[in-house]
């Protein structure tokens, strides 16, 4: 796994580096040579923040953890990050079958504790709503007024169809779909 390391308001010193290569290592058996994967790591209010995302061919998984410690978080993330390959083990090695990588390692591999896996998704409930051309802010106020913590919407400027989202740590995001 090619592994990318960056800080944002953290100096990334070498143990951290050591402690990021010791504990990824420990997902190559999941993944082909050329998986990359992106680590950062932050401290926002007060807390030590490690978002990873993994690229396989197709696939890709991530995870964001935030705790009082940096190397609990480097360490809480990659086990997160076993855990949703555990969950969904069966769809990722169809996947992977898909885009031509080996996933027999995957298949192979004893898990220590016991995960339910998901077999099916149950849909449950269907809306249909028009959307009408606005603002991201106005996107936003909507979103906000509704409670919910995304909200699909024709974007004005572009009258392409966009999702904003409030993300964990209370800013918000904006996806551009195209």
């Amino acid at each position: 796994m090619k592994l990318t390391m960056t800080g944002k308001q953290i100096e990334l010193t070498q143990a951290l580096k050591d402690r990021i290569e010791d504990r990824f290592a420990k997902l190559d058996r999941y993944f082909h040579k050329e998986t990359e994967a992106t680590v950062t790591l932050s401290v926002q209010r007060e807390k030590q923040v490690v978002e990873a995302t993994v690229y396989s061919g197709s696939l890709i998984v991530r995870v964001e953890e935030a705790t009082d410690d940096m190397y609990v978080s480097i360490d809480n993330a990659v086990d997160i990050l076993e855990r949703q390959l555990r969950k969904h083990k069966t769809r990722i090695e169809k996947k992977l079958k898909k885009d031509n990588f080996e996933a027999a390692a995957l298949a192979q591999i004893p898990f220590a504790e016991a995960i339910e896996e998901e077999t099916e998704f149950k849909i449950v409930r269907t809306k249909r709503f028009a959307t009408k051309p606005m603002s991201p802010e106005e996107a936003i106020l909507q979103m906000n007024l509704l409670g919910h913590q995304f909200y699909i919407f024709s974007n004005a400027e572009t009258g392409e169809s966009n999702v904003v989202y409030k993300r964990k740590n209370g800013d918000y995001g904006l996806i551009e779909l195209i």
